[in-house]
């Protein structure tokens, strides 16, 4: 007996020594002192802030959650560090799990289908804000943070500071996510050749305008041309005017809907979505919360002559301009290979890859000098023909925090502790830091990005001017985003493979994203599914009843090709220094 109750006692003791770490200010400070510097706050704050997680905490110690997100710098950090951080903080342990894109909006997909708990929390790009916002299967945090869960919210969250609140607002006026990480696609451009006086002259001589940031798609098509054709080998190595990527995958229907066709002019005036085009070419009236559909014979885009445009310019330049195998990469595979430093310009690049460009030669990323500076710079993107002033620019993606009605309640809490702990002024300056995916206003305008913004080529100049406005995630007009997103890859591949013409695909895409709206239309006719905001589809008509009208689809430009504009990188800085 005596020798069980032994046995029992040291199976007590391991147990104890086996949990969790003691969780209290004295684990606080020491994670503040060793790495959330720097920070807007001053110690001092930073301590009253985790003291207040601290708090909130204690009916949770000693729970275990899983969160989901997508592999990007920022969300390693997260997996990585602060999840030991907050563990030993606050005594709640976090399995924050990474998967490609693609397989992240699977499992959300598949959470609000089934209603069953898969994850506890998602950080879910806000291009759902339209699923989320009719379905209402997600949490409204609006009303979550000033009810449920006010005893488990941040006093300290502020939430003006956050760059991209306005993107997870939805037509209700209501918070649905809140923002973890922010990038854009941007122009990358290698700045180091576009300075080089016998580059410049040589090409003055032949378009008789100088060489600089691309204005418009001409000069872009131009500068490709120049470089993969004229200047063909610089130091020694071939080089390529464009770079971009055309695999058979999800992040292909991506690369189209992250405003490739509001690039190119193909949309209605109006930020943060046109309308009543958006950058899908789905047509939603001003007012209103119901699409009315995405071919031009109902009033849409996909397939105007401005889509087609793009869909044509993004085939082309794939194959004329960019090296051999693009066609082939993905999404992960074509934006680290601009390290190799065969590239001069790339129209669509994603800023969360920063990161990665600003890696030293040693690990080799060709594209910085011996001391590390960039020798490439970032600046806003170019426009297509149809393009007009007001209308949408270029794309940001905002991953946000995502919870869901499925997940119970005291695990939804804990999570939504995790969320806040990760996005918190006491974190956030760190981990901006090292993932370079920017929420917080505060963080961009802090002192330690000033020093840091040489080796940053261009990016602290960007989030501080007031461009950044202009580029902007899918907005509310895509009433079901896992749903029809699916579609965009599978037949812009068929123009990569050359089974269908560009036009060919765009009709194919428009149609049947209809015929997924008609069926939406349908469920919430009869059981109010999207909560009377599902789509409403125009009757089809012939496609001259809206081509060229006044809040129609443009129609086809006699010429596609203007002549080509650029700006000196210096004078457009120079110009959002005095904005």
């Amino acid at each position: 007996m005596k020798r069980e109750m032994m046995a029992a006692v040291a199976a007590t003791a391991l147990l104890a020594l086996s949990g969790p770490a003691v969780a209290g200010m004295a684990e606080a400070e020491k994670w503040i002192d060793s790495e959330f510097q720097p920070s807007v706050l001053s110690k001092e704050e930073q301590m009253k802030e985790m003291e207040w997680f601290i708090k909130a905490a204690e009916p949770f110690q000693g729970m275990e959650i899983n969160v989901l997100s997508e592999t990007i710098p920022t969300h390693t950090y997260e997996s990585e560090t602060l999840t030991k951080a907050f563990e030993e903080i606050t005594g709640i342990k976090v399995n924050h799990q990474l998967l490609g894109e693609g397989e992240v909006v699977q499992a959300v997909q598949t959470q609000m289908q089934t209603n069953r708990n898969l994850y506890d929390a998602y950080i879910n790009d806000s291009d759902l804000i339209g699923t989320h916002s009719r379905l209402q299967s997600a949490v409204n945090l609006s009303d979550w943070m000033n009810g449920e869960a006010k005893d488990v919210t941040n006093p300290m969250l502020d939430i003006e500071d956050f760059i991209g609140i306005s993107f997870t607002t939805g037509p209700d006026g209501k918070i649905w996510q809140l923002p973890d990480q922010q990038f854009a696609n941007l122009y990358w451009f290698r700045k180091d050749w576009f300075d080089r006086p016998d580059i410049k002259e040589k090409f003055k001589a032949k378009y008789g305008y100088d060489l600089g940031v691309p204005v418009n798609w001409s000069a872009y098509e131009d500068i490709a041309e120049f470089f993969t054709n004229d200047i063909k080998e610089i130091d020694g190595v071939r080089v390529y005017g464009h770079m971009d990527y055309g695999k058979r995958a999800p992040d292909l229907g991506w690369r189209m809907t992250d405003a490739w066709l509001s690039m190119a002019g193909s949309t209605s005036p109006g930020l943060p979505n046109g309308r009543p085009i958006d950058e899908w070419g789905i047509r939603m009236e001003e007012g209103t919360c119901n699409p009315s559909g995405a071919s031009v014979s109902r009033g849409g885009g996909t397939n105007a002559p401005g889509s087609v445009y793009a869909i044509r310019k993004w085939d082309e330049w794939l194959r004329k301009y960019a090296p051999p195998g693009a066609a082939d990469y993905d999404f992960y595979q074509s934006l680290p290979a601009l390290a190799q430093g065969n590239v001069a310009q790339q129209i669509f690049w994603y800023t969360a890859f920063t990161a990665n460009m600003v890696a030293p030669k040693s690990e080799g990323n060709n594209t910085v000098d011996d001391d590390g500076t960039p020798q490439w710079r970032m600046a806003p993107s170019p426009h297509g023909p149809y393009w007009k002033e007001g209308m949408k620019l270029g794309y940001q993606d905002t991953g946000s925090w995502t919870l869901f009605k499925s997940t119970p309640v005291d695990r939804r809490k804990a999570a939504w502790l995790y969320a806040q702990f990760v996005v918190s002024k006491t974190v956030d300056v760190k981990k901006s830091q090292v993932g370079l995916t920017i929420i917080r206003d505060s963080t961009i305008n802090h002192d330690s990005f000033t020093q840091r913004a040489p080796k940053l080529g261009g990016l602290v100049e960007f989030y501080r001017s007031p461009d950044r406005v202009a580029w902007t995630p899918t907005g509310i007009n895509v009433p079901d985003y896992p749903k029809l997103a699916q579609l965009w890859w599978q037949q812009i591949g068929d123009v990569n493979s050359g089974a269908f013409t560009p036009q060919e695909a765009m009709d194919r895409l428009a149609g049947e994203m209809d015929q997924i709206m008609a069926r939406m239309e349908a469920a919430d006719k009869a059981n109010n599914t999207y909560g009377g905001c599902g789509p409403r589809l125009n009757e089809a008509k012939d496609p001259s009843e809206w081509l060229g009208k006044p809040d129609g689809p443009a129609a086809k430009l006699d010429n596609e090709k203007p002549q080509g504009e650029t700006i000196s990188y210096d004078e457009l800085t120079a110009r959002w220094a005095a904005q």
